[in-house]
């Protein structure tokens, strides 16, 4: 009968490896955001990098017609990030241009289509990597919050079911909030209508993105909601943006804040 080997001798499990992608507008403006999501990724045991290389991931290029740059951008990102088990962002636009439109400018690299499967936006990667049932400590947010669905992680990220295809109900933010204590979650009459912030288009169209902007907070104003809650800082900048312009008391606030308390003192 052979001896069990020697416990000092077994392979510990290897951590998981995680490329912190932080575009270029949260690091600029929305700090809090990027601490909140490799404080709530470390707490769950991942080891988190921060590659000082990155840089934007080229939607706004694309937005307006530079092929030549979007395709250096998803060159360099491909570049980056290739090598980590996982790469990670809390911006639902961001990714969804890295995993839905890089195939425009570099579909035919190996590098990209390898690393293509491991780029998550925050929610999905707690929801569908991580298997998340239980955040790392008790939260406690006794708020009322309106759930705010971007266009980009509705439609290409799947964070919720869009109303014109008919079909049974879900939405990835609402079940992880309910990870957390005191909090009462609301939705808008319409429940996925844009913002209208749409990267370029609110400079491209001021006066008709702010009008979206305006209906869209007034929807979740009639709710009775404290807070507006997304997954994607651009919408929440663009409905922030007029909030604070017209003194409204509604605030908007990007989900991992919630997820990790430090929402409270928003």
């Amino acid at each position: 009968m052979q001896p069990e080997p020697c416990s000092c001798l077994l392979e510990a499990p290897r951590t998981m490896k995680i490329g912190l992608f932080i575009p270029c507008f949260i690091n600029e403006l929305f700090p809090h955001v990027a601490m909140a999501t490799l404080e709530l990724l470390e707490s769950l045991g991942c080891e988190v990098d921060y590659p000082l290389q990155q840089s934007c991931c080229g939607q706004p290029l694309a937005n307006n017609g530079d092929s030549k740059g979007a395709c250096d951008a998803a060159k360099r990102f491909t570049a980056v990030f290739q090598q980590y088990d996982y790469v990670v962002a809390p911006s639902g636009s961001c990714v969804s241009h890295v995993t839905h439109h890089y195939d425009w400018y570099i579909a035919e690299d190996p590098a990209y289509q390898q690393l293509k499967p491991k780029v998550y936006e925050i929610i999905e990667f707690l929801q569908d990597v991580l298997k998340l049932e239980k955040l790392p400590k008790p939260v406690y947010f006794p708020h009322k919050v309106s759930i705010h669905q971007s266009c980009h992680g509705l439609r290409e990220l799947h964070h919720a079911s869009p109303s014109e295809l008919m079909m049974p109900y879900h939405s990835r933010l609402e079940s992880i909030l309910k990870l957390v204590d005191g909090v009462e979650v609301l939705l808008p009459e319409r429940r996925d209508e844009c913002c209208g912030f749409g990267g370029t288009f609110c400079v491209d169209e001021p006066e008709l993105s702010t009008a979206m902007g305006e209906d869209r907070i007034a929807q979740h104003e009639a709710t009775g909601a404290e807070y507006i809650v997304g997954a994607d800082p651009s919408c929440l900048m663009h409905m922030g943006g007029i909030i604070r312009h017209q003194g409204k008391t509604i605030r908007p606030l990007h989900i991992v804040e919630i997820l990790t308390g430090r929402g409270a003192g928003a």
